[in-house]
């Protein structure tokens, strides 16, 4: 299969690839056969920098052309690309790159960031040096069973894994969520989501197969977001629950343009409230069920439907198969709860340098989602519970295992447990229950500063309580809904 922007720009090479927005007054487009120009160019340096075809290049990803041009490039030298969370410390980023085998990193982000990275012992890619390199431009031709990136998911274990995607995973990923949500050539799709989730990569390459503009923002911003949908042509934008709420709470009044045909809903559940005051301003939620180790969408409702049936995400998409089983593995009845069991193309490969998560969580073509829900009678999923333990704050994934592991690190912690707790506009806020050692002490500022120097803001406690001892189970493990309770 030839590359697929090369192809896009010989299709269409005048249409808008790329809107962005560089401030609150000005933004420039950039063509697709523009931005595949700029992909030879990155291309030329990065071979002139000494990258070879088939090795791991990371990059720090920010919204801007400056993440979408490097990643083409990977496609076009047959590289493996590796998002990395712009909101991550440098020991966050350091085990991202080990465990994921990373040769060289683009030279994108802090000069802090990067210096800490370099002293670590990463290559980091010296592209200026290259510029004027005349190494010449490799054919080649996509093979859909080649891996194109590994996408970082947190785990129970407390360290993160390398979901790694294949160009067969995102092409039918893509292939499958047209033929639920359909495309149209005017379409305008505003992404607001962070490029180095799965969520905002399938933005992309969407749009590269569809030949559709992406509107691209920087940063969510409630006042740009909610201008976007009232006076520009957006005809599509996909959100979390927390940027919904937002955005309806800051609306000047106006209703959002009417070529917005769909707002794609999900890394969250969204709570009846916010879905009932879409129905009721006739919003055109659409909300959908997915994750990374399945290349984004699993199952998708549309908006008739979610008014319809409140509370359902929907169908599988085409291809994809959704069972529900119980303990023993053994499937379950309409309307009985088990685990969400996903099956198709989609699937990725399994965990980079991981063959013991992976045989665990693909059994037989089955990806084991450890989240909890029911099919209907006419096979709409719902879901009750995301995966055991998964907290959701603002559409960030955070896994208590791993903040625990960091905390159980301070000199002053004896034992720790982290929980999630309601909150009306992130959906779950992190919060610890902490038994101190007993010859030492620690304040709330203590941990919070602690919590700062290792962990991503949006893993850090904003709770924080001081027990005498942790409520267990007769089997000696935490009790987390008892440690809930705590908090209360």
């Amino acid at each position: 299969m030839q590359d697929w922007l090369l192809a896009r720009a010989q299709a269409s090479p005048d249409k808008i690839a790329i809107i962005e927005q560089v401030s609150p007054s000005k933004s420039y487009a950039l063509s697709y056969g523009h931005l595949n120009h700029r992909v030879d160019m990155m291309c030329t340096q990065m071979l002139g920098a000494g990258i070879e075809p088939g090795q791991h290049v990371a990059m720090l990803m920010m919204n801007s052309t400056l993440a979408i041009v490097p990643f083409f490039a990977a496609m076009r030298l047959g590289l493996v690309f590796v998002p990395l969370n712009t909101r991550l410390t440098i020991d966050e980023i350091d085990f991202q790159l080990t465990q994921a085998d990373v040769d060289w990193l683009l030279p994108y982000g802090t000069t802090d960031m990067l210096a800490g990275l370099r002293d670590k012992g990463h290559r980091i890619a010296n592209l200026e040096k290259a510029k004027k390199s005349k190494a010449k431009i490799p054919p080649r031709e996509i093979n859909l069973d080649d891996p194109f990136f590994i996408v970082h998911t947190s785990g129970t274990s407390g360290k993160p894994k390398g979901a790694t995607l294949t160009y067969g995973n995102v092409f039918s990923s893509a292939m499958s969520s047209a033929y639920r949500i359909g495309h149209l050539p005017d379409d305008r799709w505003l992404c607001v989501l962070p490029l180095f989730h799965v969520g905002g990569l399938s933005i992309l390459i969407r749009a590269v197969l569809y030949g559709i503009t992406v509107d691209l923002r920087e940063k969510f911003d409630v006042e740009s977001i909610n201008h976007a949908l009232t006076n520009e042509d957006v005809t599509l934008v996909s959100l979390v629950p927390t940027m919904l709420y937002r955005l309806l709470e800051n609306r000047s009044g106006d209703d959002w343009n009417p070529k917005l045909r769909l707002v794609l809903l999900g890394g969250a559940a969204a709570t009846p409230e916010l879905m009932g005051r879409c129905i009721a301003e006739k919003i055109p939620v659409a909300t959908t069920y997915g994750l990374s180790e399945a290349a984004s969408q699993v199952a998708t409702t549309l908006p008739g439907d979610a008014v319809r049936k409140p509370g359902t995400v929907g169908k599988p998409l085409m291809f994809t198969q959704v069972k529900i089983v119980d303990e023993h593995g053994n499937p379950q009845k309409s309307g009985d709860y088990g685990e969400v069991l996903v099956k198709g193309q989609t699937v990725m490969q399994g965990y980079y340098n991981n063959p013991d998560a992976t045989s665990k969580t693909i059994v037989d073509g089955w990806l084991h989602t450890g989240d909890i829900g029911y099919l209907d009678e006419d096979g709409d999923l719902f879901l009750v519970q995301r995966r055991s333990d998964l907290i959701v704050t603002g559409g960030e994934n955070v896994y208590p295992a791993e903040v625990e592991a960091i905390l159980r690190q301070h000199p002053a912690i004896k034992e720790v447990a982290v929980v999630g707790l309601p909150d009306p506009e992130w959906g779950q806020k992190v919060a610890a229950a902490i038994v101190l050692d007993e010859n030492e002490s620690a304040s709330e500022i203590d941990i919070e500063n602690y919590s700062r120097e290792h962990l991503a803001g949006y893993k850090i406690p904003r709770v924080i309580r001081f027990v005498e001892e942790l409520p267990l189970t007769g089997s000696g493990k935490i009790q987390r809904n008892a440690v809930q309770e705590l908090f209360y």
